[in-house]
């Protein structure tokens, strides 16, 4: 009988692992999972036409936490640090910790990005713009940067140029309904100029 045991178990080991598998269905991935593993410009080109919230907010999470990823652990430390310190509404070591990423690391556009929100919120549009104009260099795409610069192109009067700026961003993520609000205020303003 051990004998027996013992041929039974070595067929069974030398069996491949997926034998028996192919009778048992495999799980779908989920959103998700198939998500993660697009290139970025498929999730672009999928964001910029999906109809549905879910799924889009799905892509855009994906993107946001791809632009966060610096490529660098020392990096990705002092960002996760200067936004904490933005949460903690502490302007002053978030700037000083956001100086030191772009310095690290100049092609990581979410750190001109951060840097960029946080000269606007402290009214430092000239340092904001510039940071944002950086931003859109590294990546063209950026739909936050350019729904930032379109604000602040609104409050400085250049609403055209703004309003440009909207479309562009709702081009690349149509689902950003803020800046949907506020690029159809603005062109009912301007279409009222025109009268």
């Amino acid at each position: 009988m051990p004998r027996l045991v013992l041929i039974v178990l070595v067929f069974l080991l030398a069996l491949p692992a997926s034998a028996g598998a192919q009778d048992r269905p495999r799980p779908e991935p989920s959103l998700r999972e198939r998500i993660a593993q697009m290139p970025l410009d498929d999730l672009f080109a999928r964001l910029a036409v999906s109809p549905e919230r879910t799924s889009a907010k799905a892509l855009e999470n994906e993107i946001l936490r791809r632009w966060y990823d610096s490529g660098s652990p020392t990096t990705d430390l002092l960002f996760g640090r200067a936004l904490q310190a933005l949460k903690d509404d502490d302007q002053g070591l978030a700037l000083d910790i956001l100086d030191r990423v772009v310095t690290l690391r100049p092609a990581f556009a979410e750190g001109w990005n951060k840097r960029a929100t946080l000269h606007f919120a402290r009214d430092e549009y000239g340092m904001a713009m510039s940071d944002l104009e950086r931003v859109l260099a590294l990546e063209p795409r950026h739909f936050g940067a350019l729904a930032g610069l379109g604000v602040i192109l609104q409050q400085f009067d250049r609403k055209e140029e703004a309003l440009k700026v909207f479309d562009r961003a709702l081009a690349i993520n149509p689902q950003m309904e803020e800046v949907k609000k506020v690029r159809d205020e603005l062109e009912k303003e301007l279409a009222g100029r025109s009268l």
